[in-house]
């Protein structure tokens, strides 16, 4: 009950204060590239549920590919590199923390089909709680990308090796979690986004 009041109060103040810059970003994205400043995609939620996740497009609009991003992904725009280097396409989550989609701290929510993939052991646990915009494990592997990138099959290496990692910490997080613990995570996140 703490968390979900904490993840209310917080989101909402976010979004009144941030309103001026998600405009700006979410204009920019529009005039950079064709297509629409948001970017939704279905995404699995708290015991199993779909919701339409919200973040700022920072690819071509309808560019084919698969569903991770894999180093300098050539489908990412300007804007988009921009934004994603500081995390600020990730922002309009926000708005899927408000209407309860979302956590501020959780396991990052994967696509349905990744999580087809999830053993049965992990699967219940990873989903007993809401997704986050930011976790334990996002915060390791905040490399992911070009890790990924020096794989010489970019999504097998996802599914073997770097997805089973991240299920184990989503796993952990949802045994341990505490809004302290929530604290810890958000400032250790505040630290990454401010560093050079």
């Amino acid at each position: 009950m703490a968390k979900r009041a904490f993840d209310i109060v917080v989101a909402g103040l976010c979004l009144v204060l941030l309103a001026p810059l998600l405009v700006a970003l979410g204009l920019w994205v529009r005039l950079d590239s064709p297509g629409p400043a948001l970017f939704r995609q279905e995404r699995v939620g708290r015991f199993g549920r779909t919701f339409r996740i919200h973040k700022f497009r920072t690819m071509a609009d309808g560019a084919p590919g698969p569903q991770i991003t894999v180093g300098a992904d050539a489908r990412i725009t300007r804007a988009g590199a921009w934004l994603r280097a500081r995390k600020l396409d990730e922002l309009p989550q926000l708005i899927d923390v408000l209407v309860g989609d979302m956590s501020l701290v959780g396991p990052r929510p994967e696509v349905p089909r990744y999580v087809a993939l999830y053993p049965n052991a992990l699967r219940e646990k990873v989903l007993s709680v809401r997704p986050g915009i930011t976790d334990p494990a996002s915060l390791r592997m905040a490399d992911e990308s070009d890790h990924l990138a020096h794989a010489a099959d970019p999504e097998r290496e996802y599914v073997e090796v770097l997805m089973p990692a991240k299920l184990r910490e989503a796993a952990a997080y949802a045994e341990r979690a505490t809004l302290w613990s929530d604290l810890q995570v958000l400032a250790r996140t505040l630290r990454l986004l401010g560093s050079p």
